[in-house]
């Protein structure tokens, strides 16, 4: 769709209002969403998990820190990444700047990923983040809340993720079972994704990305709502940008990069 050219002041203003008046009730419907999301059922979380972080071996629990509420992000990075997925990072980018207002609003933030946490601390000081990033290596943790799963879910056709069953993966896997990050009419995207993981598509997209809250009720863990694939675009600052930029996304492809690789490709 192509933007009308040598509109008048006044055409443009009406053509904003009428628009207003969609973003307001867009605005209206999310508020009343979240709300419903907020009044999900919780279910009591029982198994103990574990996770390696900077300050020892904790449970799930103790990733509250003191707080009633705690919002995990599952960060794509397994175990045989060499480097973390650019989709993650590029959302990650932005959690410096608000994890500390949620610490300070009685919400915990933690990015939680499979790969030991030597490998996880690497990269983030690589990036240069300091927002919490805890390592669920050797736990069961990525694959209860529907983020991991085995080479033989694979192959069988027993992947549940963003809440629907996937068919099984021929091999080699061509890359369509994450459509929601590629053209419709290409396979080469995920592949892409992949390699700069430094992995082949099956080992990349056996982890996937979501976000997980818990509600701590008189001493247990509650889990309270789990959100995939294209549930995380309003985590995705640069989307959340690009869309009111006068082009909007403007993809034909995968153009990220993990931000200290742009130039040097």
């Amino acid at each position: 769709m192509t933007a009308q050219l040598n509109t008048t002041r006044q055409q443009w203003l009406a053509a904003r209002l009428d628009l207003l008046e969609e973003e307001k009730e867009l605005t209206r419907q999310s508020d009343a969403l979240a709300m419903k999301r907020q009044q999900l059922p919780r279910v009591r979380i029982d198994k103990q998990y574990r996770f390696d972080t900077d300050g020892g071996n904790v449970s799930l629990k103790d990733l509250f820190g003191g707080r009633s509420q705690l919002l995990v992000y599952h960060f794509m990075f397994g175990p045989d990444y060499t480097e973390g997925c650019p989709s993650c990072s590029s959302i990650a980018d932005g959690f410096n700047g608000f994890f500390v207002h949620l610490e300070n609003h009685d919400v915990a933030f933690w990015a939680v990923s499979r790969a030991p946490l030597a490998k996880l601390e690497a990269f983030k000081r690589r990036m240069d983040w300091s927002f919490p990033w805890a390592s669920s290596f050797g736990s069961d943790f990525n694959g209860d809340f529907s983020v991991w799963f085995s080479a033989e879910q694979q192959h069988q056709g027993e992947v549940d993720y963003n809440y629907r069953r996937e068919p099984p993966a021929p091999e080699p896997l061509p890359g369509r079972t994450v459509q929601e990050w590629q053209p419709r009419d290409s396979e080469a995207p995920i592949a892409q994704i992949a390699a700069m993981t430094g992995t082949d598509v099956p080992t990349y997209t056996r982890d996937r990305p979501g976000v997980s809250a818990f509600e701590l009720i008189d001493g247990a863990v509650y889990h309270s709502y789990s959100s995939y694939a294209r549930g995380l675009d309003g985590l995705w600052g640069m989307y959340q940008w690009l869309d009111r930029a006068p082009k909007g996304r403007n993809e034909t492809g995968i153009w990220w990069r993990h931000h200290d690789r742009y130039g040097k490709e």
